[in-house]
């Protein structure tokens, strides 16, 4: 168990290198991987009533964020008020203590028994269902110059120590539309990294975040998909592929959705009115 005393969340592994030649012995840097579980607590009728909501798989770190983005991208809570506080007993568990009157939809959460990378689409049936729950339209006067989207990868390799270290943990970034860089959360689990990015903006009450850009340093997946617009993004910038339901979803939802983004090159899936050529 890592905790708090390595705060860059890294261990050193004894390992065997093959490379051509005779084998050596080496030593490898891993990004750590524990679990966490979300609980939540509210009152109710002078009760408390507690429940826990998910197991989840994460690199320790900006728990309370993991937690709070998570339920909200559950659809469990819905802005800062719904909120009472959030404590820790330990480094791998999270309460939630929700304010009074909140009511927990167990069907949006019982699947969540145990969940690797919180993913979100499991049990969702269809992309209109989605679009249709969303509490924030995408702002659709959102436009930024294609010279910012190719800084963006390199704005964000600066900021990512762990993954130049251990090349194993993925990375969820917000800009602003002049390509500054505002937040940036890592984790093992490129969910739970979106899920910690958001979590930090749903507590500094910023959300919808229709001002802003997304960038994932992996693919984009129709679940990160879901969760930026949840969260009212309404451009996200993708290092890898998307799936073809991630631009299924994001062209039903309004979002422009770019994939391949690198230096000099990205292609435009979705949205291209809002990239300034």
């Amino acid at each position: 168990m890592i905790c708090k005393s390595d705060k860059r969340n890294i261990v050193a592994v004894d390992t065997v290198r093959v490379n051509g030649g005779p084998p050596e012995h080496a030593v490898d840097f891993l990004s750590v991987e524990e679990p966490l579980e979300i609980h939540v607590e509210v009152e109710c009728g002078g009760a408390s009533l507690s429940r826990t909501i998910s197991v989840t798989m994460r690199t320790p770190g900006h728990d309370s964020d993991l937690a709070l983005g998570f339920l909200f991208s559950e659809g469990i809570i819905f802005e800062r008020n719904d909120v009472k506080g959030v404590n820790t007993k330990d480094c791998n568990f999270v309460n939630v203590v929700l304010a009074g009157g909140i009511k927990i939809d167990t069907s949006l959460v019982e699947r969540h028994s145990f969940v690797n990378s919180s993913c979100g689409v499991c049990g969702k049936k269809s992309v209109s269902s989605i679009v249709g729950n969303r509490r924030f339209h995408l702002n659709s006067n959102a436009a930024v110059t294609r010279d910012i989207i190719s800084g963006l990868p390199g704005a964000l390799r600066m900021r990512q120590p762990d993954f130049e270290t251990t090349g194993g943990i993925h990375a969820s970034a917000l800009f602003d539309f002049d390509g500054t860089l505002l937040a940036l959360r890592e984790d093992v689990g490129r969910h739970n990294a979106l899920d910690k990015l958001i979590g930090s903006q749903f507590l500094g009450g910023k959300l919808p975040l229709s001002e802003n850009i997304l960038l994932l340093s992996g693919r984009a997946s129709f679940e990160l998909i879901q969760k930026a617009a949840g969260a009212g993004i309404p451009i996200v910038a993708a290092v890898g592929a998307p799936s073809s339901l991630a631009v299924e979803l994001a062209g039903d939802s309004g979002m422009t959705l770019l994939g391949f983004v690198r230096e000099t090159r990205f292609n435009i899936y979705t949205g291209a009115e809002r990239i300034l050529m």
